[in-house]
């Protein structure tokens, strides 16, 4: 089968379509016919050797997101063949991601797909739902909370957007001027200058770092940063967290409900065949994305 990886770190250039056996699943494992598998900024990052190398050093797999069909499950799998999935490959370095034609994903990770979206949109939620689920977890908003997303036009910043007005907090999205109608249209206010100390809380979906946006936290507050081990020491009584995303079958599948239900919305930016995987990285690379670009085998 095919399957994008990287054997040695660099820009776009470095992706490349191996040839490798088709996996088999074990007991309680499925395996997926990959109809769509999104690209995220962390691939961008595995490519670039941010992550080091896959642990049999030969070359690194890429893809977190996977949409298919089960092909074939092992022993006490939960899935069966011909089911409908999405889910989660966790791991920055791997000897193979969803960036295939076929993955081996444990049944735990698994989900059943929206109904309402196709294959491509359907890519476009593990990662980025699941992240911004987990989050608005680490910040524990009270009903009526308010909350600053940085980011807030980006895949991870608006599903969290979403999600929490959903659970009854009132948000404020910071994105750029351009991404005004964007933001305001997924259910947030929208700002270019949050205030010192205006929010409850504050979900750091851009990175811009525990320095700029804790001055946004009101005292006692509490503030959550999107990559591992980021977290800033807390500071005036505010708590402070760092998200390590981690696969969750059980919520991936409430999450695609609140897709079906029109809680949270899809987006994908653009679609490519995998053997184009070097070019969608190339458009990864110049930024400026909204929504996901998906790989389809």
């Amino acid at each position: 089968m095919r399957v994008v990886v990287v054997t040695e770190f660099g820009g776009p250039e470095a992706v490349t379509i191996a040839e490798v056996d088709v996996p088999e699943p074990g007991a309680g494992q499925v395996r997926i016919k990959v109809a769509a598998a999104a690209l995220n900024p962390v691939d961008g990052g595995t490519r670039g050797g941010v992550f080091g190398a896959a642990a049999d050093g030969a070359y690194t797999g890429l893809g977190w997101d996977v949409a298919g069909t089960v092909d074939a499950a092992g022993a006490d799998a939960a899935f069966g063949v011909g089911d409908a999935v999405v889910a989660l490959v966790h791991g920055v370095a791997k000897p193979l991601g969803t960036h295939a034609e076929y993955v081996v994903v444990d049944g735990a990770a698994v989900a059943p797909a929206p109904t309402t979206v196709d294959a491509v949109h359907a890519a476009t939620l593990p990662l980025n739902a699941l992240a911004a689920d987990q989050a608005l977890g680490l910040l524990d908003l009270a009903p009526g909370a308010s909350l600053l997303v940085t980011g807030a036009a980006g895949a991870l910043g608006a599903y969290a957007i979403q999600l929490a007005g959903h659970r009854g907090a009132t948000v404020t999205g910071l994105a750029r001027e351009s991404d005004e109608e964007l933001v305001r249209s997924l259910g947030a206010a929208f700002t270019t200058a949050p205030a010192d100390a205006g929010y409850d809380a504050v979900l750091d979906a851009a990175v811009l770092g525990g320095e700029t946006a804790l001055r946004w936290t009101r005292d006692g507050g509490a503030f959550a940063a999107v990559i591992p081990h980021t977290a800033p020491p807390p500071v005036r009584g505010i708590r402070t967290a760092a998200l390590d995303v981690r696969a969750d079958g059980a919520r991936l599948a409430e999450l695609a409900r609140l897709v079906d239900d029109g809680v949270l919305t899809l987006r994908v930016a653009g679609t490519y065949d995998l053997a184009e995987a070097e070019k969608a990285h190339a458009r990864l690379a110049e930024g400026g994305v909204r929504g996901r670009l998906v790989l389809v085998p």
